[in-house]
């Protein structure tokens, strides 16, 4: 009786793992997320709206809504579902962009990247960034071996680079584009054994950076007015204090409140940066409020729950019994890991704004939504894998 009793509550056990590693630090995020929301955008938010708890009260929901599904996701269905609908997945990440051109659609700051949906404001650009993560791990997994001969590397580079296309010719957004392709050379590499391909990536990409500033530094020395506007915040990003009343104004805002967070910072609520003077403190440059009220030891704090975050899907990803499953938690580890790094490196100046939110944290209902369906698909392989192991 004993006996039989034991291997239910074994069987129980397999079935509903639960990764409390992961999903401790994954509610540690959220959690300060959400207080940092509400102190950095409530003074905005009573000017905007007569409610300081306006963007708080939003971004609480789109929580509630994305803890919700991943739940659900990380239970139901099993992973190994996806691999079936690969293609379906792709065709999915293409056409999402094209949202953008239907009447769901409206324009926000000057740019269209989001649609209106039962009143919900979705940005199409998040949902193909998962939907490529699925495509990526199916397609990778099942060319196996063939992904590191050169047409099958080549065929899932261009493959890549068709959403990423439709991105950014659909929604002007260079940003998210990027991140799409990063995606896909991250899970390339995990895949390939010859890194020669990604040391010649690389440096193409410094070159045509190079190229780049290079054009930006020389055509402004006979107008910069005339420049397209990417080529305006390179030149922001390299001389900020020639365009401090208009390119490089929220650059130099964040760099002002970093600067005068000190150590420790000014104590939780009391930064000066977010009363009018940093625009869209909420947004990309949350993580300047976060340095100004915090300090260093704040920033410092929140960049290593970032590194305890990647470290657990690390881990999923290796106790992965399959390659598909491996590459699924690959994919959700780059897109998150992508997006930390420049962020902060877009606040601190490292890089031309580029408009990137940070995970969990920003203010973005659509993109804590689907940044939680995939930390809900890293915990379902994490809880089949630890079955089958078991």
């Amino acid at each position: 009786m004993m006996d039989a009793q034991e291997r239910v509550r074994a069987r129980f056990k397999k079935t509903y793992y639960v990764n409390y590693g992961l999903i401790f630090i994954v509610l540690f995020l959220l959690v300060f997320g959400l207080i940092m929301l509400l102190s950095t955008s409530s003074y905005e938010a009573n000017l905007k709206f007569g409610n300081a708890w306006y963007y708080f009260k939003r971004q609480t929901i789109s929580t509630a809504a994305g803890l919700l599904v991943m739940l659900v996701v990380s239970f139901w269905p099993n992973y190994k579902i996806y691999k079936k609908v690969t293609i379906l997945a792709y065709g999915g990440a293409c056409a999402a962009p094209f949202l953008v051109k239907t009447p769901l659609a409206y324009s926000a700051n000057g740019a269209t990247r989001w649609i209106k949906l039962f009143g919900i404001s979705i940005q199409p650009a998040e949902i193909s960034k998962m939907l490529m993560i699925i495509f990526l791990a199916g397609f990778v997994s099942q060319l196996g071996k063939q992904v590191s001969t050169r047409r099958g590397f080549s065929i899932t580079l261009i493959m890549s680079l068709v959403p990423a296309f439709l991105i950014y010719s659909l929604t002007r957004n260079l940003s998210s584009a990027l991140i799409v392709i990063c995606i896909a050379i991250a899970m390339l590499f995990v895949s390939c054994p010859d890194y020669k391909r990604f040391i010649l990536l690389g440096g193409g990409a410094a070159c045509v950076a190079a190229l780049a500033i290079y054009y930006a530094v020389s055509s402004s020395a006979s107008s910069a007015d005339g420049l397209n506007f990417r080529f305006r915040r390179i030149l922001a990003w390299i001389h900020p204090e020639q365009f401090a009343s208009s390119t490089s104004h929220q650059t130099i805002q964040a760099l002002y409140a970093i600067g005068s967070g000190g150590l420790f910072g000014k104590g939780l609520g009391e930064s000066m940066q977010k009363l009018g003077f940093l625009p869209e403190a909420q947004n990309d440059m949350i993580f300047s409020i976060i340095c100004e009220e915090l300090g260093l030891f704040g920033a410092i704090a929140i960049m290593i729950m970032f590194m305890l975050l990647v470290w657990r899907l690390k881990l999923v990803a290796d106790s992965a019994t399959d390659m598909f499953g491996a590459l699924l938690v690959i994919g959700v580890l780059a897109h998150v890991s992508i997006q930390v790094i420049l962020n902060i490196a877009v606040v601190t100046n490292s890089i031309p704004n580029t408009g990137i939110t940070l995970p969990f944290i920003s203010y973005g209902g659509s993109a804590v939504v689907m940044q939680l369906v995939e930390i809900g698909i890293a915990l379902n392989v994490s809880r089949i894998s630890s079955a089958e192991y078991a």
